[in-house]
């Protein structure tokens, strides 16, 4: 089926939604579509034959400590978490099948996936590389079918097509469609209205509602507030006074007073910087080993700024020591650029200024700052680096080149032979601050 709708039926909507928010009565239809074991359950499109084992995805299945990204459902009755370590995991199950983790898989299927979603509405919200948001609220009638029957369909059709499920929370908002494809799994729809989200969601605990961390699930508990109900009935003015700007936030999620547009990728803002880094599965020393590790990671860097057309005025390093000691330091580039040549060579230089060659290293961190568009950085270049151009722009062919054949045969077909092999880091972190990029439960 082809997309539904135009430019001008979304402005016309998004002038809908600022209405809706004026009018409490008129209620919209908000999807919110999680992948089950999403990791696991694309490994295990090539694995049919372990669907009935338990299976883990690992970034280093021959590594004792490398930590557990994803678990499938039969792992998960054993007790094997997310982010335990591999041995942890054996120790509760020792038939723990393990398969290592391909990033560029999950992409591409987390796209596949969006695609089908933008069949039923133009309003698509990804909220990480599992999970994403669905305003249905203009396009129910052409269906002809209820949040729920909708929601229904969308599952099949994602299980037919893609061999893939997915569980599905129907609000009238944001938050409690969240909350809804979480309070059943795997492959299942929850219905949330106005008339049970009392019954449903106030007797969870406070940790359960969405951005209640650790520190504010305490400080709750010191005024007796335990569950979602306790913190919807809760004095909405004390709690601003207790926890500032979020304890509105929070009380308005609690009680259904949550609002927030559903908010298609093409509207986002892009990212204010994109980073990428990495804990070592041993300490580097030498600047040959620490060259290594910062090529990979501006390689990773570059390929992002690049899929933004995006480029960056600016490269930061953090260095971690053994001590969990970080130092921090940023160069002005001469020429905005997205080569991973570029920022490798600035964040060697900064690294080289700042630290002992001798010293060990645990992590790194290599951040692009400063972004400007590719097409307004290119009529840069001839007032800053006009003699660089040529090579710069053979580089920027090569480098696109390979995004072409990463693209078609997975990120690990072709890199840099000065970068160090990604197994047995841990991902720190990193990422383009703006991009809805989360962990896969």
């Amino acid at each position: 089926m082809e997309r539904l709708f135009d430019n001008g039926r979304t402005a016309w909507y998004h002038n809908s939604c600022n209405k809706q928010r004026e009018d409490s009565a008129v209620d919209r239809t908000i999807l919110h579509c999680d992948l089950n074991s999403f990791y696991a359950s694309v490994e295990l499109l090539e694995h049919p034959q372990l669907r009935e084992q338990p299976v883990a995805v690992c970034g280093d299945p021959e590594s004792r400590h490398g930590v557990i990204l994803a678990k499938n459902e039969p792992a998960k009755r054993f007790g094997v978490k997310t982010a335990e370590t591999v041995w942890q995991a054996r120790r509760k199950c020792p038939e723990l099948v393990l398969l290592g983790a391909h990033h560029w898989k999950y992409h591409k299927y987390s796209k596949l996936v969006n695609a089908v979603y933008e069949r039923y509405t133009d309003l698509v919200e990804p909220f990480s590389v599992d999970e994403s948001w669905l305003d249905v609220t203009g396009s129910l009638h052409l269906f002809g079918l209820s949040g729920g029957a909708l929601a229904d369909e969308i599952r099949a059709v994602v299980r037919r097509e893609l061999g893939l499920t997915i569980s599905v929370g129907v609000s009238f908002n944001k938050v409690f469609a969240k909350m809804g494809s979480d309070y059943k799994k795997p492959d299942a729809t929850t219905v949330i209205t106005r008339e049970n989200y009392r019954q449903l969601l106030w007797p969870l605990q406070v940790g359960e509602l969405l951005f209640v961390g650790h520190a504010a699930r305490r400080t709750l508990a010191g005024y007796g507030i335990q569950t979602i109900g306790d913190l919807a009935r809760f004095d909405r003015e004390a709690l601003g006074e207790i926890l500032g700007k979020q304890g509105y936030t929070l009380h308005d999620y609690a009680s259904g007073a949550e609002h927030a547009p559903v908010i298609p990728a093409r509207d986002m803002p892009g990212p204010k910087s994109v980073g990428s880094g990495l804990t070592f599965s041993h300490d580097l020393v030498g600047w040959e080993q620490l060259s290594a590790g910062i090529c990979s990671l501006s390689d990773e860097v570059a390929a992002r700024l690049r899929r933004h057309k995006l480029k960056c005025a600016t490269v930061q390093v953090t260095i971690r020591d053994p001590n969990f000691k970080d130092i921090c330091r940023q160069k002005r580039l001469g020429a905005p650029t997205y080569v991973s040549r570029d920022i490798a060579a600035a964040a060697m230089e900064l690294i080289r200024a700042a630290w002992n060659e001798r010293a060990p290293v645990r992590a790194l961190t290599v951040t692009a700052q400063n972004l400007v568009e590719e097409g307004q950085a290119a009529e840069q270049l001839d007032l800053f680096a006009a003699g660089a151009a040529p090579r710069r722009d053979k580089l920027e062919r090569l480098e696109r080149a390979m995004d072409g054949i990463r693209g078609k045969y997975g990120r690990q077909a072709i890199s840099f032979a000065s970068g160090v092999p990604r197994e047995g880091g841990k991902k720190q972190r990193g990422g383009a601050q703006g991009e809805k990029i989360g962990p896969e439960y």
